[in-house]
């Protein structure tokens, strides 16, 4: 009787391993689709910033150039004086934008990461499963 309790633990630890396999091959995927998918929003998110910076650059092209016509229209040298104080304003403050949504896309980009303290489903699932099988192992040889 006591061989097969001793049996029935053998095969419960390998049915234990068994199942820490699988759950770790699981987790692997799990990381992997979740690794795709960090992939795929931190390219959307460069495109999303590339686009926008086009477009504030757009912007500043024409706001200068609609300041430069109408200092012109009055009369007034655009590269002198309060005009060029004007442009260098409007280019300070697109630069300030710029560094601000540049902060921005940072930020964006690093809470797409994983935390160090979720499951990998690396080896370390493996070498668990493998500690406990030897702990049943030992457990039934003493």
């Amino acid at each position: 009787m006591a061989q097969i309790a001793s049996i029935a633990s053998l095969i419960g630890a390998g049915a234990s391993v068994y199942g820490t396999i699988g759950q770790g091959r699981q987790m692997q995927s799990q990381a992997s689709a979740g690794r795709a998918a960090a992939v795929e929003r931190g390219r959307q998110l460069e495109i999303q910033q590339e686009a926008d910076a086009r477009a504030r650059r757009e912007t500043l092209a024409r706001t200068i150039a609609s300041a430069r016509a109408r200092l012109s229209a009055s009369g007034l040298r655009a590269d002198d004086g309060s005009g060029a104080a004007l442009q260098s304003g409007l280019v300070a403050d697109a630069a300030a934008a710029e560094s601000e949504s540049d902060a921005l896309f940072r930020a964006r980009l690093a809470a797409g990461r994983r935390s160090l303290l979720q499951p990998d489903g690396s080896i370390n699932a493996y070498a668990r499963a493998g500690q406990s099988f030897g702990t049943v192992v030992r457990s039934l040889l003493d």
